[in-house]
């Protein structure tokens, strides 16, 4: 019998944060009672599985740097029944179970992945998957599993009771249709974060869905004044056991991925705002990567005021002059009381990856700074360093990254957003170095006088382009797609060529 499936959507013109409610429906038993013969010969069917097919599974099952977990079927408990958890996590995560009425009808906890400034993150098995329209899994269709063939239910076709053998052939078919568990990232957002930003979050999240290599938001939940976000979860690798192995064209599809995700967003005028490897989540394996927490993410221009980067040049040097002249500041030093109006802008992100803009304070910020934000990681992965900036305050950032650019263009980034940088530090040059230079040198090919390959001269050309200290000169992500470099992710990787062995190394062992 045909029976409707209850979808998760919305209406796409509105969007509210709901209370859970008591959705009590007791599921039918798959396999019924009276048929143990049939559930004891399929448990020595999985016993009598080779060891092969068993250590094939697990290595399915393992992720990057996690041990194999979760991906049982649903004919037995799960391993994660087994993993040791901090007693504190557990007690954590029991709460949150309680905090809302039918949580674990809904959803099994099964360990903390993140924990971040405003929010923690678990994973949990989505007990009612198979309830609703899941639009949001695009990896459905490589999660189809058939289970070993069942010998019980081959015999059940020569039952001389009809009625038996139905019921049993029904039962096989269900047993075909069982599935692995599906996981879910339940992000638990903490109540003293401000519930504008919390609905500011989730409304972003909802307007950016079905956007491509961005994570889609699957529904919110609120109980008094905790809400929980219910986002899928990606199978990803540790940033940092990965970023120092990859080749030109890995480097590539990585950014592919990132800026198709960045093109996505800039075009609903949303800045991200917190652009860095972790909030990234990349597969080597399947080279596939999301764009995940837009906790600090904001709509292009709201509550943002003039700033002189977009004026044209002689309307900002004039302005310069008469500010300059009404501080009446002395040249060699700082007034006491300085009168000069303090200025408020949005600083928010992550330290060693925010863009000068708002270093300096910009009031009207784009999402150029995203832009910025990127090219640290393509630094970052060109130099084998992470992180590559690593400032404790704004100040000190504005000091390493006029390291790299000099005194000269320094000041002139200052200048564009009303500001005056003056140092005194004798290691910071007056023009800097090259983006070249600085991958030799950390990359340990400076005494050798090996050069940058084809390949990363294009790389850190691009990198030039993201990295630029006018954010109106910065590339945009959809012309960043449409570069040399990552146009070469859309062709195959290069093969690699054996090196030969040397016949005398061989006879000399």
């Amino acid at each position: 019998m045909a029976t409707t499936v209850p979808a998760r959507r919305r209406r796409a013109d509105s969007f509210r944060i709901h209370e859970d409610v008591h959705y009590m429906v007791e599921e039918a038993d798959m396999i019924g009672d009276g048929f143990p013969d049939l559930e004891e010969e399929e448990q020595q069917q999985q016993e009598e599985a080779p060891e092969e097919v068993q250590q094939e599974e697990q290595e399915e099952e393992e992720e990057e740097g996690e041990p194999a977990e979760d991906m049982e079927s649903n004919f037995s408990e799960s391993s994660e029944e087994d993993v040791v958890v901090d007693s504190n996590i557990q007690y954590d995560m029991e709460k949150l179970g309680d905090t809302f009425p039918g949580f674990r009808q809904k959803y099994r906890l099964i360990k903390r992945i993140g924990e971040g400034t405003f929010s923690t993150v678990y994973k949990a098995e989505d007990l009612q998957y198979d309830r609703y329209e899941n639009a949001w899994d695009f990896e459905k269709e490589n999660d189809k599993w058939t289970p070993l063939p069942l010998k019980s239910a081959a015999s059940s076709m020569t039952l001389n009771n009809d009625s038996q053998e139905y019921v049993n052939t029904q039962k096989h078919q269900q047993l075909q249709r069982r599935r692995k568990p599906k996981f879910v990232a339940i992000k638990k957002i903490y109540v003293t974060s401000s519930p504008n930003r919390i609905l500011n979050e989730l409304e972003l999240l909802h307007d950016l869905r079905g956007c491509l290599s961005v994570c889609p938001l699957i529904t919110a939940f609120r109980e008094t004044d905790q809400v929980v976000a219910i986002l899928p979860y990606f199978r990803h690798a540790d940033f940092r056991e990965y970023f120092r192995k990859m080749t030109v064209h890995d480097i590539s599809v990585y950014l592919r991925s990132l800026f198709t995700a960045l093109a996505s967003v800039h075009s609903r005028n949303i800045l991200h705002r917190d652009i860095k490897p972790t909030n990234f989540l990349y597969d080597p394996e399947t080279q596939r990567g999301v764009l995940v927490d837009f906790g600090l993410a904001e709509r292009e221009g709201i509550d943002c005021k003039p700033c002189l980067c977009h004026e044209d040049a002689l309307t900002r040097k004039t302005r310069l002059r008469a500010a300059h002249a009404a501080s009446r500041a002395p040249s060699d030093g700082y007034p006491k009381q300085d009168t000069r109006p303090s200025r408020r802008a949005n600083r928010a992100g992550t330290r060693g990856f925010r863009a000068p803009e708002v270093l300096f304070k910009c009031t009207e910020q784009t999402t150029k700074l995203d832009i910025w934000s990127a090219g640290v990681i393509l630094l970052t992965i060109l130099s084998r360093r992470f992180p590559f900036f690593n400032s404790a305050d704004d100040v000190e950032a504005m000091i390493e990254i006029a390291t790299i650019f000099g005194q000269k263009r320094m000041r002139q980034a200052g200048q564009l957003h009303g500001c005056m940088f003056e140092t005194t530090i004798p290691t910071i040059g007056t023009f800097g170095f090259s983006f070249e230079r600085i991958i030799l040198w950390s990359t340990c090919r400076v005494d050798s006088g090996e050069g940058l390959s084809d390949g990363e001269k294009l790389a850190v050309e691009f990198l030039t382009r993201c990295m630029d200290l006018d954010p109106s000169r910065r590339i945009s992500a959809e012309e960043a797609l449409e570069h040399e470099f990552l146009q070469m992710a859309l062709q195959p990787p290069p093969a690699v060529v054996p090196e030969e062995d040397d016949e005398m190394d061989m006879l000399s062992v």
